[in-house]
């Protein structure tokens, strides 16, 4: 798609929960959006809902974004000419445009009270009626609302839907939309509380932030015909609207949902912070997000988030829903784990191990990370493959040291050849632990799974590690001979 000038989008999330992979991916679309055309992409907060405002998805909001690499040109902390951008700031402003539609004759004041409006639905259900409004305020005359207010009765205010003909649009993804008018409800613009619906709010604050394109999931296509008619009322011209696909669970039958478990009894992440507790790195989760519902061509899996940027246009993202994949995004992990530098996986995996109780040294840390980082797809793999480093002694039993066919003392004397070996070395460098270990093996005619396999569990208390001379090296002469004597011991008794 060509585009003429720079490009206004907003990502405009209420604090009503945490900040769901879905919301994320659209936050993604939007600021892809943005960077590639060098527009502005914006940060809105649409808490007017009260009733269901949570207190610190704010910060989880914030902070999620940022992780991921989101940043906002305007909007909270950032500033902005279009201020403020919590909609709770800017209630006057609603309220004086709803004014405005009533004075105009394109809403009116509803004073229905709730049991009458659950009645009504009651009502037409029974009938296989629409549920939507019955429209009864809709004729009351001017000294009717005057009567009704002086008697204090509250009003919410409602959008006063044209009767006839059909609404039309275009979906810069789903092409032309037709609705008619008729099945289309008499929507509520402003609550008794005097706070804005989505519906108003939305409308005239992506008119006032000078908003040129909609980028948002679809399940609110249903209300751009309301938006539609909105605009007309105020005699403005809407922004371009582009729905996105709805990321669909691993099954592609259903909503992501934390409720479900995926195979193996795994649990199923949704929101941003889960993914980042679960040792996702922010690259691969931009890119993996990236690729849901949109691609750069039908075989590219790793992308630069620059790469992203110069390619990534609406043309390409697809109307149909996409399935997430977690097993895709888990091999997306491991691939950019693998390419990471040295120091910068470390320091990413420092407070990982920090949080499972361990002390690590970065040195020690810098060193390991070579040998570990082919085995892990996620930062918290690391933690049961080098453990055993950061504590003074490890405890294996004598059943995983003793080998397949082999006796105990057979085990025990495999252990004290190696310690002999290894105590014997001028040097203790990697390259020297696996020559002289390899001569063992090739001098007394052992099968190296026989030999190694007791180092490796007397060394680390694990069956798994590391690979072993690299390990060895790491863990240095003292301990390593400590801990071969503390399992020939253990063996001995």
């Amino acid at each position: 798609m060509k585009q003429e000038q720079r490009p206004r989008v907003r990502f405009a999330p209420s604090p009503t929960g945490y900040l769901h992979v879905g919301g994320a991916r659209s936050a993604l679309f939007n600021w892809l959006f943005a960077r590639h055309y060098g527009g502005q992409f914006i940060l809105r907060i649409e808490d007017t809902d009260r009733t269901r405002y949570q207190e610190d998805a704010l910060d989880d909001l914030l902070s999620g974004l940022r992780w991921l690499g989101l940043d906002w040109d305007e909007g909270p902390e950032a500033g902005g000419p279009y201020g403020p951008y919590f909609q709770s700031e800017r209630t006057d402003i609603y309220r004086r445009y709803a004014e405005q539609l009533i004075a105009e004759g394109h809403a009116y004041k509803c004073f229905c009270s709730p049991d009458r409006l659950a009645q009504m639905r009651k009502e037409r259900q029974a009938r296989k009626e629409p549920a939507g409004y019955d429209r009864r305020c809709r004729g009351l005359t001017a000294q009717q609302r005057r009567d009704r207010e002086a008697r204090g009765e509250t009003a919410v205010v409602r959008f006063k839907m044209p009767l006839e003909g059909e609404t039309r649009f275009h979906d810069q993804i789903r092409g032309d939309i037709v609705v008619q008018n008729e099945t289309l409800d008499d929507f509520v613009l402003l609550k008794t509380d005097r706070f804005p619906t989505y519906h108003l709010a939305n409308v005239v604050d992506d008119h006032l932030m000078a908003i040129t394109h909609v980028l948002r999931a679809d399940e609110w296509l249903p209300s751009v015909p309301k938006h539609v008619q909105l605009y007309a009322a105020f005699g403005w011209t809407p922004p371009l609207f582009a729905h996105l696909p709805i990321i669909l669970d691993p099954s592609g039958k259903g909503k992501m949902s934390k409720r479900k478990k995926l195979a193996g009894n795994r649990e199923a992440y949704v929101h941003l912070k889960d993914f980042r507790a679960a040792g996702y790195l922010p690259e691969a989760l931009f890119n993996f997000l990236a690729l849901i519902g949109w691609s750069y061509d039908d075989h590219t899996e790793i992308i630069t988030r620059q790469q992203l940027i110069d390619h990534f246009d609406l043309d390409q993202v697809k109307p149909s829903a996409a399935a997430f994949s977690y097993e895709k995004l888990d091999w997306m992990n491991g691939q950019y784990i693998r390419t990471m530098p040295v120091d910068d996986l470390a320091a990413r995996l420092l407070p990982v191990l920090r949080d499972a109780g361990l002390s690590p040294d970065m040195d020690t840390l810098r060193a390991l990370v070579p040998l570990i980082r082919v085995r892990i797809k996620r930062l918290p793999d690391a933690v049961d493959l080098v453990d055993s480093f950061f504590v003074p002694e490890v405890h294996p039993t004598p059943h995983d040291l003793v080998g397949k066919k082999q006796t105990v003392d057979q085990t025990r004397q495999l252990l004290d050849l190696a310690y002999q070996t290894l105590a014997s070395l001028p040097t203790f460098a990697e390259t020297d632990v696996e020559t002289a270990l390899r001569a063992v093996v090739t001098g007394r005619q052992l099968k190296p799974n026989a030999f190694f396999g007791p180092i490796r569990v007397a060394v680390t208390g694990k069956k798994v590690s590391p690979p072993l001379f690299g390990t060895i090296h790491i863990l240095g002469r003292e301990r390593v001979l400590q801990r071969l004597q503390a399992a020939i011991t253990l063996l001995q008794e």
